[in-house]
């Protein structure tokens, strides 16, 4: 039997594509799911001064009160597009009653490094080059790609020509210079060599510690202690000072932006409440602060009339039909957005319940974000919006909503378990471990074993790697 054609007659190499045009209202929707509770607030002030047709609450306050108001003119609304609530004097206050904590993070070390080379006193090109490299690093704080293929993303991006010898001194003479100190670096011998030579307090045990990483990294790497003694001709007491000092040094300065440098915070709301009230999970969303905008009455009123005959009626019919319609579609994105952020929030702590009941990070189970949008209904892409840059506070504390959502495997007993429990048992092993015998990476697999989780020594190297755990070596002390 001859396979149906699925092309349908439309000739050889055309196919079928479908797209679908989204309305005023998904595009709104879906760019209001990505912002997190401040960033909504401060686009609803904005959309208000923007837009006339939109009401703020605060305005039939002032209304009730006797306050007297300027009265809708179409030539206003026309040739100077005055946001009602700004032709009246307000002068009272809101009363937020916050009903939500908010709690302070530092800023990013991107944002952290650019403020910091913005007060040097460098040219303009330097400056560029600078924060290309800077935006270049990781989260830790290296710049990990080669110099040389920045020289060619530099050329390509921004169109500047350089080299590797100019980006090379602005890395070492600039950023390198940048708190916390360790950023910038290459590597890991490097990073500790940074901190090392930017100790004011020149001990012995500094200059030994900065000699051994200089001259001997490879054997210190090693554990070699006695060829370093011999080679430096210092004590066994004086390695261990040293070795000391190293154990002490930052491996990822960008990861310690919080507790080294910077006051400069900023302020985060949760997004989301999330009680227990006697076993029952509930959540709501915040609204204390969030303008109850809608559509002014007068405007309303406004559009129930047939537009004038002129010229200038006709206009200023036309351009308030627009920011009505505009008012409709953002006031109906509200809505969707809210509603959807609830499902999704809901779905994510009726799945993870038990967890949510008492805040045991060992109860978490394996959770992605297809399982949410299974539930819910909606695409991983608006799940994945909703749960982007977005916070929950909980009874045991404040978390990015990605925190509850992890791979699985399966244990012995044939069990779905999070990746998130097999690394506590793997922290928890190497925390109390022998320091003077630390536990390999094959040690570890087979205690593991024992436990009932069946991974691969590869596996340990990635959650190891990934929990900032050092390699057995570099976590025996002496």
């Amino acid at each position: 039997m001859a396979k149906e054609n699925t092309k349908s007659g439309l000739g050889i190499g055309q196919t079928v594509i479908q797209t679908q045009t989204l309305t005023p209202i998904q595009i709104q929707t879906i760019k209001l799911l990505e912002l997190p509770y401040l960033e909504l607030e401060q686009k609803i002030q904005k959309e208000i001064e923007e837009n006339p047709v939109l009401e703020d609450p605060v305005e039939e306050e002032n209304e009730e009160t006797g306050q007297e108001r300027k009265k809708l003119s179409l030539s206003e609304v026309k040739d100077d597009n005055i946001p009602s609530y700004k032709l009246y004097v307000n002068n009272r206050g809101r009363d937020e009653k916050p009903q939500y904590n908010t709690f302070s993070v530092k800023e990013s070390l991107y944002q952290s490094l650019l403020s910091q080379l913005g007060l040097r006193r460098i040219d303009q090109r330097r400056r560029t080059l600078a924060s290309f490299i800077v935006g270049s690093m990781d989260s830790s704080g290296y710049l990990t790609r080669p110099l040389e293929s920045l020289v060619n993303d530099v050329y390509l991006r921004l169109g500047i020509e350089t080299d590797e010898k100019e980006l090379e001194d602005i890395l070492v003479n600039d950023i390198q210079q940048l708190d916390p100190v360790g950023v910038g670096a290459r590597n890991t011998r490097e990073c500790l060599l940074i901190q090392l030579k930017a100790k004011e307090n020149r001990t012995p045990a500094v200059e030994h510690a900065q000699q051994i990483l200089q001259g001997y990294y490879e054997e210190f790497t090693r554990k070699h202690f006695e060829k370093i003694m011999s080679k430096l001709s210092i004590t066994e007491d004086e390695v261990k000072d040293a070795y000391d000092v190293i154990r002490k040094l930052n491996l990822h300065p960008g990861g310690q932006v919080d507790d080294s440098y910077t006051d400069q915070t900023m302020q985060i709301v949760p997004d989301f409440l999330l009680e227990n009230e006697d076993g029952n999970l509930v959540v709501t969303l915040p609204k204390f602060n969030i303008p109850k905008i809608k559509v002014s009455k007068d405007y309303e009123k406004y559009m129930e009339k047939k537009p004038g005959s002129t010229k200038a009626e006709k206009e200023a019919s036309s351009f308030v039909k627009t920011k009505y319609d505009s008012a409709k579609w953002f006031l109906e994105a509200i809505n969707r957005r809210q509603d959807t952020m609830q499902r999704t929030m809901d779905a994510i702590v009726n799945f993870q319940k038990e967890y949510f009941l008492d805040g045991d990070d060992t109860k978490l189970k394996p959770m992605v974000l297809r399982n949410i949008a299974e539930i819910t209904g909606l695409d991983i892409s608006t799940v994945s919006r909703v749960v982007s840059s977005k916070y929950v506070q909980t009874p045991f504390g404040i978390y990015p909503l990605k925190h509850f959502f992890s791979e699985g495997m399966v244990n012995g007993s044939g069990e779905e378990v999070s990746t998130r429990e097999i690394k506590k048992i793997l922290k928890d092993s190497v925390d109390n471990e022998d320091k003077s015998q630390p536990l390999t990476d094959e040690e570890l697999v087979d205690l593991l074993t024992k436990k009932g989780y069946q991974i691969s020594r590869r596996t340990i190297a990635k959650y190891r790697s990934q929990l900032d755990i050092p390699i057995a070596r570099m976590r025996r002390e002496i």
